[in-house]
């Protein structure tokens, strides 16, 4: 979703693709990711605020990590515990969005599960 999406789509589209996050990207003819907006921030940063005109890059968290295709799932978790994020987006050589990596996915498809349950303890350690 592009930074100028009124931030009621956001949701809709959560729901359609039943995620708790869309990534936003630079507008609507490029996929290079700018952030990403949960529906957590909707709550806190829209809702809460009774806010009505609010657009998607009033709500997103700017600051983003990314891990290119090719990376290994080792790279993928040390992002997720060293930004404490529980979501990675993954882009191409272009530096697009090809799609995203969550914690569910470390825990469901990862080898080791020491390493993943290390991960998810960091992640969820307090805040910085």
């Amino acid at each position: 979703v592009p930074p100028h999406t009124p931030v009621q789509e956001a949701p809709r589209l959560m729901q359609s693709a039943d995620a708790g996050v869309l990534p936003v990207v630079e507008g609507t003819d490029s996929k290079r990711p700018v952030g990403v907006i949960t529906d957590r921030d909707i709550t806190v940063r829209v809702v809460a605020e009774g806010r009505t005109d609010a657009r998607v890059r009033d709500a997103m968290s700017s600051h983003v990590s990314v891990a290119r295709e090719d990376d290994d799932l080792d790279t993928v978790m040390q992002i997720m515990a060293s930004e404490q994020v529980r979501r990675v987006p993954i882009v191409d050589e272009r530096g697009e969005i090809v799609g995203i990596v969550a914690q569910a996915d470390i825990v469901l498809e990862g080898k080791n599960d020491q390493r993943a349950e290390e991960t998810i303890e960091r992640i969820s350690q307090p805040g910085r």
